[in-house]
């Protein structure tokens, strides 16, 4: 499970910031905000998949509980004040855009983490 969860995220890692990337260098005076959210998904799903890939749980704990606040409030704000997502980001609308994957990450990251601790270097 740990494998499949590192290989989702770094999957997210890479779409996010290469779409982030693409949108920032072509059109980013067309919706900054939603750009630059886009980025800051991308770089801490860089930063989770990171820390799931080197067994750092700290940090997979840290950028999985960002990434589930971040896709509760961008997908929220996207609802209530649609005008200011005038082109979508990976969360926004609770992440739709990815087949709301980017909302149910978070939860199943939180589960593995919470429940599978990670060994200790003695224990390896």
């Amino acid at each position: 499970m740990g494998r499949l969860l590192t290989f989702v995220y770094g999957l997210f890692a890479l779409s996010a910031t290469a779409r982030a990337t693409v949108q920032i260098f072509s059109h980013f005076a067309q919706a900054p905000m939603a750009y630059l959210l886009s980025l800051l998904a991308g770089l801490i799903y860089i930063a989770a998949t990171f820390g799931l890939a080197t067994r750092r749980r700290t940090l997979a704990l840290v950028c999985v509980s960002i990434e589930l606040v971040g896709v509760l409030a961008v997908g929220a704000a996207s609802y209530i004040w649609p005008d200011a997502f005038p082109d979508a980001t990976v969360w926004s609308h609770f992440g739709q855009g990815y087949g709301y994957v980017p909302l149910v990450l978070p939860f199943l990251g939180l589960a593995y983490l919470l429940r599978h601790p990670t060994p200790t270097p003695a224990a390896q």
